[in-house]
């Protein structure tokens, strides 16, 4: 089973790049950089699943902070990244 974690997504490099454009997401605070060459809709402020190093789909706010709960709940989450919140 593949579990996607829902990011914000924070900016957007190589913008004319079907292939190679990428951007930086934040989850928890942590920051990484993602491949959104499946995403041309996505722009900065959305929110993305992202699946090894992919963004795969963007979902809505209410929907990643839905996933954010479920994995505080389980206890998936680490307890210092839900202290600061989800990515605003």
């Amino acid at each position: 089973m593949c579990l996607g974690i829902p990011a914000r997504l924070e900016s957007i490099d190589n913008e004319n790049d079907v292939f190679f454009r990428t951007g930086k997401i934040s989850f928890g605070g942590i920051s990484r950089t993602v491949s959104l060459a499946m995403l041309s809709e996505a722009k900065p402020g959305d929110y993305v699943l992202v699946h090894a190093g992919i963004a795969l789909s963007v979902i809505s706010e209410e929907e990643a902070n839905s996933v954010f709960e479920y994995l505080k709940e389980t206890g998936e989450l680490d307890e210092e990244a839900m202290q600061q919140g989800p990515p605003a």
